[in-house]
């Protein structure tokens, strides 16, 4: 095939070392996958389509599956979607077998990466077909879809579908661009914004600074000190790891691992949903349910196969709609940007060496976070000892180059860079969900055309309910996301009500 002549040694190399990075980004408490690839991203510039997007899945792959080893080492997530690990990984390391526990994850992240990785090979292309039929007002209506799922599923359901407004609002700025309808006049800015926002905020610098700056701001707000983790890192344990451990957990992976897939294609969920949702489905299923969060292997294998499970899930959407699955999705748009292309519905027909080439990487990656973490865990587990103050002024060095660089050497690109990193750590305070903003970002200029465009060739609002039997479908499928979300919630808020007056 034509694409094996675009796998150079390069081509590996660069998805190993993005690999690598991205367990040292997941490894740290506080740092992110998404964090990793939204900091490396500029990087890709220079690189070719495919060597970049290798360097970047390999980030994603290793990002997610770092965070593991602060989860079990530390009893610290480091990263959202290692959270449930904590509750076995913990108790069995304390138990004196540490060692024994991360491999048990490392394992359960391979077979749910790989899982990820075929579904999305043989879907991804199925959606994609059946999504070419689509007119401007069913792609209009998927978007409107995505926005209301990713709300519906926030903390605060009205915060919400504010957030991803706001980004929707966020994306309009700049010039009412005549190839899509519009009259070519400036909007939502005042006059001396218009040498710098005649082309709206640059996608990049935004992304860099609500992902990137962002999280610097609030772990320095926390303060950041030295902390002395050396005496909590003792890996050697009384039992060896031996795979006889799996005996009886491949339901376990396999459901686990469709869970976390199934919740990756739903768009903006994350990771940390897939492994709560896949632990409590096997705590409800297990023959020993009150062994789980006390060092159960069982409850190790649901959690890392479900956030692993994720990587091959939330590129589906964005292969084959342009929907981001979650937030290091969204930030992988920024790739395809920087190359002059769009994900969506034609993309895998009319780039398949392009497709290939990214399946080439994200299996690859797995099998070198396997091997690296495998078979070196006693070193990458010394990753949580790097302090903070030397890693973060090097990562805010790289965050401030990236951007300047990025659309070569606009100063404005720095000053979006702090603007959203502080509006990034604001958010948090003020109720605002960066994850539904984001989204609201990257879509709001596609929902606009496709609004705009359906409005031109029918002249009436009516034909969004009319126009066809998928359309129908699509506007159940919102109304269903919506009650689900008010009957979710108001669920919640009885439970901490119980939970209150049970201690009060």
């Amino acid at each position: 095939m034509e694409f094996l002549a675009l796998l150079s040694p390069e081509f590996f190399l660069l998805s190993a070392a993005g690999c690598l990075i991205g367990i040292i980004f997941g490894a740290i408490p506080g740092m992110t996958a998404t964090m990793a690839v939204a900091v490396c991203l500029p990087l890709t510039y220079s690189l070719g389509l495919h060597e970049g997007l290798a360097l970047l899945l390999g980030l994603y792959v290793g990002g997610i599956s770092g965070g593991l080893v602060p989860a079990i080492l530390l009893n610290i997530p480091g990263t959202p979607s290692s959270i449930t690990t904590t509750f076995d990984g913990h108790p069995m390391a304390k138990a004196g077998e540490p060692e024994k526990a991360l491999k048990i994850c490392i394992v359960a992240s391979l077979v749910g990466g790989l899982f990820s990785a075929v579904v999305l090979f043989f879907f991804a292309p199925m959606l994609a077909d059946f999504a070419i039929k689509f007119s401007y007002i069913e792609k209009f209506l998927i978007i409107f879809f995505a926005l209301t799922v990713i709300a519906s599923l926030s903390k605060n359901i009205l915060a919400g579908i504010f957030s991803g407004l706001l980004g929707v609002l966020l994306a309009l700025i700049g010039t009412y661009d005549t190839s899509n309808g519009g009259n070519g006049e400036y909007r939502l800015m005042f006059d001396f914004m218009v040498p710098y926002l005649e082309t709206g905020f640059s996608l990049l610098p935004v992304l860099i600074g609500l992902f990137g700056l962002a999280t610097i701001f609030e772990e320095a707000e926390k303060g950041i000190k030295e902390e002395d983790t050396h005496s909590q890192i003792k890996l050697k344990g009384h039992k060896p790891f031996h795979f006889g451990v799996f005996k009886g957990q491949i339901s376990n992976l396999i459901r686990s691992s469709s869970i976390g897939t199934f919740v990756g294609m739903l768009p903006g969920i994350g990771g940390s949903a897939a492994s709560v949702l896949a632990y409590s489905q096997q705590k409800n299923l297990s023959k020993n349910p009150e062994k789980m969060g006390k060092g159960a292997a069982e409850g190790m294998v649901a959690s890392e196969s479900a956030n692993n499970a994720l990587t091959g899930g939330a590129l589906i959407p964005l292969l084959s709609l342009g929907i981001p699955g979650d937030s290091t999705t969204a930030v992988l748009i920024g790739a395809f940007t920087l190359q002059g292309l769009q994900v969506g519905p034609l993309f895998i027909g009319e780039h398949m060496d392009t497709w290939y080439s990214m399946m080439a990487a994200l299996l690859f990656a797995n099998f070198v976070m396997f091997g690296a973490m495998f078979f070196a865990i006693r070193y990458i587990a010394k990753v949580v000892m790097v302090p903070k103050y030397i890693l973060y002024p090097i990562i805010i060095m790289m965050c401030v180059i990236g951007a300047y660089a990025i659309n070569y050497g606009i100063m404005f690109d720095v000053w979006t860079l702090l603007i959203f990193g502080l509006f990034g750590w604001l958010a948090g305070k003020i109720g605002i969900e960066v994850a539904p903003l984001v989204i609201g970002f990257i879509l709001g200029g596609s929902a606009e055309v496709y609004f705009v465009k359906s409005i031109e060739s029918y002249g009436t609002l009516s034909i969004f309910f009319t126009k066809s039997p998928i359309a129908v479908v699509l506007w159940l499928l919102i109304l269903a996301s919506v009650v689900f979300s008010i009957l979710m919630h108001r669920k919640n808020k009885r439970l901490a009500n119980q939970v209150e007056e049970a201690n009060a």
